[in-house]
């Protein structure tokens, strides 16, 4: 919207004040002049900007901000332009959409501009003020450092052996080390900023060399260099892929590899407790072995004894009746540790079936959990 379009809008607001209109239709109308005033006054500081770019500060004429007229002439000159405009005459030609377009993208480039000045010298900034502080932190450090030797070797020995000259002789071969110690760091300084310097120079030679090349280099040369940097983008954008492939059949050969490894740990671990199991059921096997060779060596020497004294009531004839009562007696006797004997027996015989149980079983359990072993490799 022009000047002009908006004095129309202004005096038709004007006339229609007389007309008495609503206060809905009033506040709409305000509510758009103002907006239209901010898009115009947003627009003018543009051109006004973009105009001083191209006069020079002497012959530029005073902006409409720096203008101060009083508020009668003020309406006197919008009397003016309101009758102009009703008229029709001495209208001013506006600018095209096209050059208001080429204005803006000139502002919008201007901008741009400003913006990466601003913050490349925001870096600089950052970076000298980050320099700084590192070098105020080494030089805290180094005094830091040099007060804590000065506080050890020299305060302790004042404080211990006062007014002597020794402290004295101390507190000056300190300042000498110091002295010698500073022009040696002011020395390597020298040197490295000498070697700095000649970097510096072979780096703006090679800068320059870089330079004059790319002035000689054609078009052709350039469509060749860009023919073969796009080439060398798809061999790596294919290098890439296929080191993605790669990685992801890594990640799961480390995974199976991981499983297979919990599951030989696992392994492990159950055949090292089955042979601690294996061992002590050995123990224990040996020693109801020799129980059982005990048992049946008693079991012998019981049935020798029974036969001789089976013979013996075989080969009795009666005796004598206290002879009878006495053998008898002992019979009895005999017959209840024969049974006693008997009963050990059994009960040995009965406890080495119930072991070699348990080791048959235990045997089964170990070949299977081997037979397991073997299928999981």
């Amino acid at each position: 919207m022009t000047d002009d379009e908006t004095e129309s809008v202004l005096s038709d607001s004007h006339e229609g004040s007389e007309l008495e209109l609503p206060v809905i239709q009033l506040c709409g109308l305000v509510e758009e002049l103002s907006y239209v005033n901010s898009a115009l006054k947003t627009e003018t500081e543009m051109f006004e900007k973009y105009y001083a770019k191209l006069e020079p500060r002497d012959q530029r004429p005073p902006r409409l901000s720096e203008i101060k007229i009083s508020a009668a002439d003020y309406a006197q000159f919008r009397g003016r332009r309101r009758s102009k405009s009703r008229t029709g005459m001495d209208r001013g030609v506006g600018l095209t959409a096209d050059q208001k377009l080429e204005l803006v993208q000139k502002e919008v480039e201007d901008m741009k501009d400003d913006l990466r000045h601003t913050r490349a010298n925001a870096e600089r900034d950052l970076q000298h003020h980050e320099a700084i502080i590192e070098e105020a932190e080494i030089r805290w450090s180094e005094v830091s450092r040099a007060v804590h030797e000065f506080e050890k070797d020299i305060l302790k020995a004042i404080s211990k052996k006062k007014g002597s000259i020794l402290a004295t002789q101390k507190v000056m071969k300190y300042i000498e080390d110091m002295n010698r110690r500073r022009d040696n760091m002011k020395e390597k300084l020298r040197l490295k900023n000498v070697s700095l310097k000649v970097q510096r120079k072979k780096m703006l030679l090679q800068l320059r060399q870089k330079e004059e090349v790319s002035e000689a280099l054609h078009d052709v040369d350039f469509q060749q260099l860009k023919i073969e940097n796009a080439q060398f983008l798809e061999t790596i954008e294919a290098r890439n892929q296929e080191l993605t492939q790669l990685k992801l059949s890594s990640g799961n050969t480390l995974q199976v590899l991981n499983a297979y490894k919990s599951k030989l740990h696992r392994a492990m671990e159950i055949y090292l407790n089955l042979d601690k199991e294996i061992l002590l059921r050995k123990e224990l096997l040996e020693k109801i072995e020799k129980e059982t060779l005990q048992v049946e060596e008693d079991r012998a020497k019981a049935e020798a004894v029974n036969k001789r004294l089976r013979k013996q009531l075989a080969e009795f004839r009666a005796p004598q009746v206290m002879t009878y009562v006495r053998e008898k007696i002992l019979n009895a006797d005999l017959e209840k540790s024969i049974r006693m004997w008997e009963r050990k027996v059994e009960i040995a015989e009965m406890s080495l079936k119930g072991h070699r149980k348990a080791w048959n079983r235990m045997k089964t359990t170990n070949e299977q959990l081997q037979a397991d072993y073997l299928a999981g490799k």
